[in-house]
């Protein structure tokens, strides 16, 4: 049996909050961007069975590495005068594996071109909104198709009629 291949993607964050349109990402405020993208990556991430790693720049601010999971998103803050881009080679190199599927998100065309050259696959930060934005249609779609179809789905409704009566007549035991 062949061994399933494991998707992570990898996202420069600020880099997808800069390029993006989407206003609820980029309102002014930073936290608040930061915190719509960990909500929006989460939900992606339940959708697509994809691992999300999340990196953000850290590098002007002092202090070491910081990692925290956010609504089951790892939240990577790079450590101080390193940058997103060179973390996120760095974990590329490090993580790369026959069985594992690595994409970047970024749309700066350097990053692009050094992590495809390690193994990653790459997609522009516009192209990972769109894929977001239509993993949750995809989604909303099919719940509206489930309600539709049948809003009670029981075991007992896939059964013929003979069986319904044979397990009857077990449960009272006749």
């Amino acid at each position: 049996m062949a061994k399933k291949i494991d998707e992570w993607l990898v996202v420069d964050g600020y880099n997808v909050i800069g390029t993006t349109t989407n206003l609820k990402w980029t309102s002014g405020n930073l936290e608040q961007a930061r915190t719509t993208l960990i909500q929006d990556l989460s939900e992606y991430q339940a959708i697509t069975g994809r691992r999300v790693i999340l990196v953000f720049d850290a590098h002007n601010t002092p202090g070491g590495q910081m990692t925290e999971i956010r609504e089951k998103v790892e939240v990577i803050y790079t450590q101080k005068e390193e940058t997103a881009d060179e973390y996120i080679e760095q974990f590329v190199r490090r993580n790369k594996n026959p069985h594992r599927n690595i994409f970047v998100a970024t749309s700066d065309f350097l990053e692009q071109r050094m992590v495809f050259g390690q193994g990653a696959y790459r997609i522009s930060s516009r192209e990972l909104v769109q894929d977001i934005h239509t993993a949750k249609q995809r989604l909303s779609q099919k719940l509206d198709k489930k309600e539709q179809v049948s809003p009670k789905n029981t075991l007992g409704d896939l059964l013929s009629i003979d069986l319904k009566k044979k397990f009857e007549k077990w449960r009272r035991k006749k």
